[in-house]
C-alpha cells in the first residue's frame, strides 16, 4: 500500500493533471459536453498507455543505448526540477511543449487526445524517467502489479479531472489553478532533487 501511494503521489504531482486544464479548456471551447468526455478517455488511455509502455521497456532503451540508471536518475530528475519550477513561475505549459503555435494546430485537428494532451501536456521525460528508475528500484513482480495499478489510478483521475475541466475552471478560476500548480511544483521540485541525490550518491558509492 505504501509503494501504490508513493507511486500514485510522485506520478500524478510530475504529470500535474490540473496544469492541463486550462489548456483543455481553451481547446475544447467549441465542443460538445459529449466530445470533451470522448477526448478526456482517450486522453487518459493514451497516458496510461504510453506510461505502462515506458515503465516496462525503458530499461531496454537504456540498455541499447549505455545509458546507467544513475545518469538516468539525475537526468530525469534535472527534467523533473525544471518542470516544478516551470509550475512556480506559472510557465508550465510552455515547457511541456504546447506554446501558441502548438495551441493554434490542435484547434485544427479532430483529434487532440493524443497530442498535444497526453503527450507532451501530461506524459513528459520527467515521468517516464522516474517510472523508468522506479521498474529498477521495484524488482518484485508484486510491486510491479502496484505500480502499473497506481498508474491506472492516474489514468483514472486524469480522465476524471479532463472531464470536469470546464467546472472546475469555474469554480477554482486561473488564479485557483495556479496556486495549487504551485504547491505540486514545489513537491515536484523535491522529488527531482531527490532523484539527483540519488544518483549522485550511488556514483560516487561506485567510485
Amino acid at each position: 500500500m505504501d509503494l501504490f501511494i508513493y507511486v500514485f503521489a510522485a506520478l500524478f504531482s510530475v504529470l500535474n493533471p490540473l496544469g492541463a486544464v486550462p489548456i483543455f479548456v481553451g481547446l475544447t471551447q467549441d465542443d460538445s459536453k459529449q466530445e470533451r468526455s470522448r477526448i478526456s478517455i482517450w486522453a487518459a488511455i493514451n497516458v496510461f498507455i504510453i506510461l505502462t509502455i515506458s515503465y516496462f521497456v525503458g530499461k531496454y532503451a537504456l540498455a541499447f543505448f549505455g545509458i546507467s540508471i544513475d545518469s538516468l536518475r539525475i537526468a530525469g530528475g534535472i527534467v523533473i526540477v525544471t518542470s516544478g519550477f516551470a509550475l512556480l513561475t506559472g510557465n508550465f505549459s510552455k515547457k511541456r511543449g504546447v506554446n501558441k503555435k502548438v495551441a493554434s494546430d490542435a484547434m485544427q485537428r479532430n483529434d487532440i487526445a493524443l497530442s498535444p494532451l497526453a503527450i507532451p501536456m501530461l506524459a513528459g521525460p520527467g515521468s517516464m524517467s522516474l517510472l523508468i528508475a522506479m521498474y529498477q528500484e521495484h524488482a518484485e513482480v508484486s510491486q510491479k502489479i502496484t505500480t502499473c495499478l497506481a498508474i491506472l489510478a492516474v489514468a483514472f483521475c486524469i480522465f476524471l479531472i479532463l472531464k470536469s475541466a470546464h467546472y472546475l475552471s469555474r469554480i477554482l478560476g486561473s488564479s485557483g489553478i495556479v496556486a495549487i500548480s504551485r504547491v505540486i511544483g514545489f513537491i515536484v521540485i523535491a522529488i527531482g532533487i531527490q532523484y539527483i541525490s540519488n544518483g549522485v550518491v550511488s556514483i560516487f558509492k561506485i567510485v
